[in-house]
């Protein structure tokens, strides 16, 4: 009880802060909402039991790896949105590359909403007793019919407009679950009882699975795509400030996690962390389930609705962001029925690391013809390589 209540002050107190006109209304926060909201909606439900089951006692050292390549794959694009502030004309090159990386950015989009979608129907069958594989599938193919309906009569003008609120209740219930889970470390760290779990994969194996979780960082991206409402400077800004605010996140969340829970008490599924929060404090599985279905069908939207102007854009119009939305209805429906979870977060991983490859080359071609630095190139190009060996590598949760 005394657990349950602090997480409710943490996460009363945290939506009151979130609410102050000071910040709901600061240019540089309501910037800041879209990158992170992508960032924390993509993996933080999933990413503490994969990395506990798999890496042991050293999943903060994988999660930071994590992030740090994130990070770095971020100065690229944010180099990218520097070098278009002046509107000068690109190399034929770069300009191929350009594109090249937008349309891997729209199949990304496809895989991910699916992810998003079928996370969305893992935690919604925990509510009612209907948790089984095939109910949590019917939910997801319901939803993706209702976004390709929702898109197709009215757009998601609307529904976009949900998203600072859910970003609020999100970050919130994350406060009242970082508070319960520092809580029972404390419990435990007084108690004697902190535990080094060994790892379950070899070194090679390790890291091809990190290649795999690169979804779960992603989102940061979106800075980029934000032109119409924000000037260069704001987006590489809400772009960084975004990927601050999640690191210390995601480390505070893996670093109370990773020395507390037995390797028998960390299930490989989904929707494990309910049942492992079920032990920190009592109210924290009904607010981690209210905040994985906000989270995840806000983010399902942005998704779909990039990813519809995106074709709609690329194909100079042949190709309407309405069929876009039937196209990844099609697939969404296709991969939910014949691939697990973690086949999907797989797949979107290697579908965004071909984007980042694709946006690194981009940056390395622009150092080098644009900027005559060598060196800032051959960084870049190393980025592009590593890019293409998560395309290659990236190994599902098995």
């Amino acid at each position: 009880m005394f657990e349950s209540s602090l997480t409710l002050i943490a996460v009363s107190g945290m939506i009151i802060f979130l609410a102050l006109p000071a910040v709901s209304n600061a240019r540089i926060w309501r910037a800041i909402i879209t990158p992170l909201a992508s960032i924390i909606g993509s993996g933080f439900l999933v990413i503490g039991p994969i990395l506990d089951h798999a890496y042991g006692g050293w999943a903060p050292l994988a999660m930071a790896a994590l992030c740090g390549l994130a990070y770095l794959f971020g100065m690229a694009i944010r180099q990218n949105i520097r070098d278009r502030m002046d509107d000068a004309p690109i190399s034929p090159v770069a300009k191929l590359i350009e594109t090249t990386s937008s349309w891997s950015l729209s199949l990304a989009y496809i895989v991910s909403v699916t992810y998003y979608l079928n996370l969305f129907g893992a935690f919604a069958v925990r509510l009612p007793p209907v948790d089984t594989p095939e109910s949590a599938r019917l939910i997801t193919t319901a939803l993706l019919l209702i976004v390709l309906a929702i898109g197709w009569r009215k757009g998601f003008t609307a529904l976009e407009r949900l998203e600072q609120a859910s970003v609020t209740l999100k970050l919130a219930i994350i406060a009242g679950l970082i508070v319960g889970l520092g809580l029972y470390f404390g419990e435990t760290a007084s108690a004697g009882e902190l535990i080094f779990n060994t790892p379950h994969h070899s070194i090679w194996q390790g890291i091809t699975l990190l290649f795999g979780l690169i979804v779960t960082v992603q989102g940061f991206e979106t800075s980029r795509y934000l032109g119409s409402e924000y000037d260069a400077r704001t987006r590489i800004r809400s772009m960084q400030y975004a990927q601050w605010i999640s690191t210390a996140i995601y480390m505070s969340y893996i670093l109370l996690m990773a020395y507390t829970f037995r390797p028998d008490e960390i299930s490989l599924s989904e929707t494990a962390i309910i049942d492992l929060m079920d032990q920190v404090a009592p109210i924290l599985p009904i607010l981690l389930i209210a905040a994985a279905l906000s989270a995840q069908f806000s983010a399902a939207i942005a998704d779909t609705g990039g990813c519809g102007g995106l074709v709609d854009e690329l194909t100079n119009h042949k190709v309407s962001a309405k069929q876009a939305y039937l196209l990844i209805a099609i697939v969404g429906i296709g991969l939910t029925w014949f691939a697990d979870i973690f086949s999907i977060i797989s797949y979107a991983s290697r579908a965004f690391a071909a984007y980042y490859a694709l946006q690194s080359g981009v940056a390395a071609a622009r150092s080098w013809t644009k900027h005559r630095a060598p060196i800032k190139a051959a960084a870049y190009g190393a980025l592009a390589v590593l890019g293409l060996a998560i395309l290659i590598f990236g190994q599902p949760v098995e």
